[in-house]
């Protein structure tokens, strides 16, 4: 039996992937920060087939007892400060877990479990202001937020740590992905629960940012997959992980508002509080090295995920209601 270990189990990539491994028969550990709550929601329904470590990536000692007690043969750092909203107001926060963390968790995994393979979670939000598109593993990063400009150095941290190590540490450079369990803050879902309160009478609009800016959305579930099989590897390598198609903000709309029969003109308004200092317009990835190494490829389609989503807001606010 494989282990492995996630940071960021908790989270909605934490989750899925959580989920995944218990198929694949590994026995599972998970970091969590020590809190006087419990934020356990998205694995509520696992909690009792997983084992959960309090460490932080904002202590080294911890993370290094919490790798040391596992010993685990796979370890994914997902753990983040990940709104980009956020990373403006709270720019050093960011920096602290979004960069300097992963430096932690690479000197915790080098010294603790230095055979294990371990997985970072990049993103395409290094690539920012882009300068080529699509948007491949050798594109230069034009990060355009403090978000992003951490997740690059997360990514050449990893980097580094390979080629100086002699490490299996690779990074996942993946373009956004959605889910039913994504945080209500995210673009996607906060149109999508917003349908559903809309529909169920419970909102009369949804207030959003610039309706162009263009995306590569696909689903988290199949996202995970791309992760495990990167650390199945003979060699480590980065990999670009998208769908390859973009969608704007207003189709995004359209489809959402469409599954409920409604048009998306009528509820939704553009608010200046929601645009970023900097926006980044043109995200789209060129996923064909995933697909001729590892053979991967999405099977959820935008059309099926944005249904997914309403659907389950639907139901939760049914509940609730």
């Amino acid at each position: 039996m494989k282990t492995a270990l996630i940071t960021g189990i908790t989270g909605q990539d934490g989750s899925y992937l959580a989920e995944l491994l218990l198929e694949k028969g590994y026995k599972v550990y998970g970091v969590v920060r020590r809190s006087s709550t419990t934020p356990y929601e998205r694995i509520a329904h696992l909690v009792d087939r997983v084992e959960l470590l309090s460490a932080d990536l904002l202590d080294q000692h911890s993370l290094v007892d919490a790798i040391a007690a596992c010993a685990p043969d796979e370890i994914y750092n997902l753990a983040a400060q990940s709104f980009v909203q956020t990373s403006w107001t709270q720019p050093v926060l960011t920096g602290e877990f979004t960069a300097m963390g992963v430096t932690r968790a690479l000197e915790a995994f080098r010294k603790a479990a230095p055979k294990a393979r371990f997985y970072q979670a990049s993103s395409s939000e290094m690539f920012g202001r882009v300068v080529e598109t699509p948007q491949t593993e050798t594109t230069p990063f034009y990060p355009r937020s403090p978000y992003g400009v951490a997740k690059v150095y997360g990514h050449w941290i990893t980097v580094n740590y390979r080629e100086s190590y002699g490490l299996y540490a690779v990074s996942g450079i993946l373009f956004n992905h959605e889910s039913p369990r994504r945080g209500l803050e995210f673009v996607t879902r906060k149109v999508t629960d917003a349908v559903a309160r809309i529909k169920l009478g419970l909102a009369t609009e949804v207030r959003l940012g610039t309706l162009d800016a263009r995306r590569d959305w696909g689903f988290a579930g199949d996202y995970v997959e791309a992760m495990w099989r990167m650390l199945q590897l003979d060699e480590p390598q980065d990999f670009v992980i998208g769908t390859g198609h973009t969608w704007t903000v207003q189709h995004l709309c359209e489809t959402a508002f469409g599954v409920v029969g409604l048009d998306y003109r009528d509820y939704v308004v553009q608010d200046p509080r929601f645009m970023r200092p900097a926006e980044v317009d043109l995200l789209v990835a060129d996923p064909s090295k995933a697909k001729t190494i590892m053979g991967w490829e999405p099977k959820v389609s935008f059309q099926q995920l944005i249904e997914m989503m309403v659907e389950a807001d639907l139901t939760r606010h049914r509940v609730r209601g």
